[in-house]
């Protein structure tokens, strides 16, 4: 206790170290953001029932991301919070079992997703059109072979994070960017696959990026090194440890958007162009929030560290500063967004009418951003890394559902407000509204500064 006690004398983050570990987090998130919208953008050409077909797989493989960023957050914050303990023996160990977890779970869901793939499609996107449906099967298959690889650089990228190094993680964003566009020119533009060519980019620049996380995760030069993987040790107790964090965030995740697929399944009654233009206002803004998500990640770790070093009162300064700069970020880039919304959705090849929504979604989504969104997303992030998973996971899925997917309806449909998709994006920053209630009133009362989630 002594020793904990001394660490807290000092900052454990300096403004320099905050800075190493922000900056690379934000050019990672846009890089990852651009793998997405190179296959919309590239798809594009191949007409809007193949980039309808792209964006509404992208919706489940979405699902499947929160997945393992959960699980990949549940590690993340039992190691950093061992380092900040200084107990790197048990971050070793930790780290190892969020590896074994990871290559556990993302073969069960590949192997659901391929055998059941036309029934999860139908079942959720049973109304679409003919061609939007054969697009969103081959992109399905392609993508859904990428998930084991998908986990393991997830697990991976979170580890150096944990460690404070997300410059390695960063880097290996910018490979997958290459690669995975390199790999949609030659068989979208070249071989005209559609599709098809966008999962196959997918699927090899995925592989590229597993190989290379896990090279790195072994070298010796980084603090937590992970050896003897295949010499296969369970650790019951570091799981449980790791799940306490992993499960609850996961079922926040996959929970959450599963209300999304459930509002996207009503954008599809309003046709192909309102998909689209969902699909197109969903990407831009995604570029606009990846401060706030780069943030999010690094309250993770910042916060983790302080926790595990018993410097409650450090993690309290830290999260003002990163919820602050979250908001700096977003009205910036938001207010850049609302005035630039036509100019941006013109980028892309849809209809008139597409372009007409699209750009309204946007200016309803920049609004949101600035005032409500930071709160929203990047303050409970502090919550779960000091082991409040539970509560964010109830607050997060109440006002998805009740909130979210329920004012979708009021608003949207002719029964209602007869908003079309205006009234879906309206209903999306409703649920924010309700979100920054519970969040600010739990962080304020301080509860969560007594959660232990190593011992």
């Amino acid at each position: 206790m002594s020793e904990q006690l001394q660490q807290t004398e000092q900052p454990l983050f300096t403004r320099d170290a905050l800075t190493r570990l922000i900056v690379p987090l934000i050019i990672e998130q846009l890089l990852l953001m651009t793998v997405g919208m190179a296959d919309t953008v590239m798809v594009t050409t191949a007409g809007e029932a193949a980039v309808s077909g792209v964006s509404l797989v992208d919706n489940i493989n979405t699902l499947i991301i929160q997945i393992f960023s959960a699980l990949s957050t549940g590690g993340a914050v039992v190691v950093s919070q061992y380092l900040g303990r200084r107990d790197l023996d048990s971050a070793k160990t930790a780290s190892k079992q969020l590896l074994y977890t990871m290559c556990a779970v993302s073969l069960l869901l590949m192997a659901v997703a391929l055998i059941f793939r036309q029934h999860i499609l139908a079942l959720i996107f049973g109304r679409v059109e003919a061609d939007v449906m054969d697009s969103a099967l081959i992109y399905f298959l392609l993508t859904a072979a990428a998930y084991p690889f998908m986990g393991i650089y997830n697990a991976g990228a979170a580890l150096f994070r944990a460690m404070g190094n997300s410059k390695v993680s960063m880097f290996c964003s910018l490979i997958i960017n290459i690669i995975n566009i390199a790999v949609n020119a030659i068989f979208i533009f070249g071989f005209h696959f559609g599709a098809a060519g966008a999962g196959i980019g997918t699927l090899v620049s995925r592989i590229a990026a597993a190989v290379i996380i896990m090279r790195l995760l072994n070298h010796p030069d980084h603090t937590v090194r992970v050896e003897g993987l295949f010499q296969f040790q369970f650790n019951g107790a570091m799981v449980k440890r790791i799940l306490f964090i992993g499960i609850p965030t996961g079922l926040e995740n996959g929970m959450f958007q599963a209300g999304k697929l459930m509002v996207l399944n009503l954008i599809t009654t309003f046709g192909t162009s309102a998909v689209a233009a969902n699909a197109i206002a969903n990407s831009v803004a995604g570029v606009v929030n990846v401060p706030g998500v780069a943030l999010g990640l690094a309250m993770i770790t910042v916060i983790g560290r302080c926790m595990g070093a018993g410097a409650t009162d450090q993690a309290v300064h830290y999260t003002k500063r990163l919820v602050g700069a979250s908001y700096l970020f977003m009205i910036v880039m938001s207010t850049a967004m609302f005035f630039l919304a036509d100019f941006l959705v013109s980028l892309f090849n849809l209809s008139p009418e597409a372009v007409t929504m699209a750009a309204q979604a946007l200016r309803i989504c920049a609004v949101g951003n600035v005032i409500f969104w930071p709160l929203a997303f990047t303050l409970p992030n502090s919550l779960r890394a000091a082991g409040d998973a539970v509560f964010t996971m109830i607050v997060s899925l109440s006002t998805m559902f009740v909130c979210r997917v329920a004012l979708s309806y009021v608003f949207a449909c002719s029964w209602g407000l007869d908003l079309g998709l205006a009234g879906v994006w309206l209903a999306m920053v409703a649920d924010w509204v309700v979100r920054d209630v519970f969040f600010l009133t739990r962080y304020w009362r301080g509860s969560w500064k007594k959660i232990k989630v190593i011992e």
